[in-house]
């Protein structure tokens, strides 16, 4: 998937300009898609150029001027058609902290154990990102409620997901260091 689709997405929040959609994705994309300001503003430049969003400039007194973007009605379309076609490929872990696991019976196990550590101080406060993201969408609701009567579900639905994949994330945290801490060093 390409950082297009990701940005359509975020679009259909509304109108927002090229810092404002930076934002949203360091809020709600950056779960299951970062992408980096530059990178964003490259792809609006791209999508505009396809005619698949608009862009206006907003004068402002003071500060520079600023692009606004709104989705088309071809970037919908083809943010439906996408949204409508099956993944190419199934999702692929590729986590360089593995790789460091992996490796680490010919190593110091103490220098493992931190690297788990910095990864478990991440995962948490990106958990409590999300969860206050989530407050925020529930805006006082019960979940189903929410579910049930929302304007997009969307949105929450992959927030889920990243809540998910990172309490998973910090429980294997949690047992590593157990394991490790449980190993009683050879020779």
């Amino acid at each position: 998937m390409s950082l297009r689709y990701a940005v359509l997405a975020a679009l259909l929040e509304g109108e927002a300009s090229g810092y404002e959609l930076s934002k949203s994705f360091d809020v709600s994309l950056a779960n299951f898609w970062p992408a980096t300001p530059q990178q964003l503003y490259r792809e609006l430049e791209r999508l505009a150029g396809d005619g698949l969003v608009a862009s206006r400039v907003v004068r402002q007194e003071r500060r520079p001027d600023k692009r606004m973007f709104t989705l088309t009605e071809a970037g919908r379309a083809e943010l439906g058609a996408f949204a409508g076609r099956p993944p190419k490929r199934p999702t692929a872990v590729r986590d360089e902290l593995l790789i460091k696991v992996q490796a680490m019976d010919g190593g110091d196990p103490d220098v493992t154990r931190v690297l788990i550590e910095e990864r478990m101080d991440r995962v948490r406060g990106k958990l409590d990102r999300y969860r206050r993201l989530r407050d925020r969408l529930l805006d006082g609701r019960a979940e189903d409620e929410y579910l049930a009567t929302a304007e997009r579900v969307g949105p929450y639905l992959t927030l889920m997901a990243g809540i998910g994949f990172e309490e998973q994330n910090l429980r294997w945290c949690e047992r590593a260091l157990l394991v490790l801490a449980r190993r009683v060093p050879l020779g």
